[in-house]
């Protein structure tokens, strides 16, 4: 009889996990401030790249009501999902439009909290005092 009862307990369990499927919303944030103050990121031409380029299902181009992206303020760009969603695949994305638009050698992509990303600068550091020291 124990065995009945978890069997029982399992399939209560996976009716409720479906439940809560269906109602997932999942939010990611994508800072480029920074970036596009310095007016070397178009942040209208990465928001077209990410509505081009998420796939839905398998196939790209069916967003549908299912994923909402937006722009808001000034350099940050919202990602709203109702469904499973991965924010390593948007962060996959970002680098991807990064290496389209030669940028990748001065930008990268930053998880600053869960679901929000940063593109920031690379942290350079002049070497000047060496060269003067010949």
């Amino acid at each position: 009889m124990t065995a009945g009862t978890k069997t029982a307990a399992g399939k209560a369990t996976k009716g409720s996990k479906a439940n809560k499927q269906g109602k997932i919303t999942k939010k990611f944030t994508i800072n480029a401030t920074q970036p596009a103050s310095d007016k070397i990121f178009d942040v209208s031409a990465f928001e077209k790249f990410l509505h081009d380029r998420i796939k839905v299902d398998d196939r790209t181009g069916n967003l549908g009501d299912t994923v909402v992206i937006s722009q808001k303020g000034e350099g940050i760009i919202e990602v709203v999902a109702h469904q499973e969603f991965s924010g390593r695949y948007l962060k996959y994305l970002t680098k991807k439009y990064l290496k389209k638009q030669q940028l990748r050698d001065w930008l990268r992509v930053v998880s600053t909290s869960q679901g929000n990303y940063e593109l920031r600068f690379y942290n350079v550091v002049n070497d000047e005092g060496e060269e003067d020291d010949d």
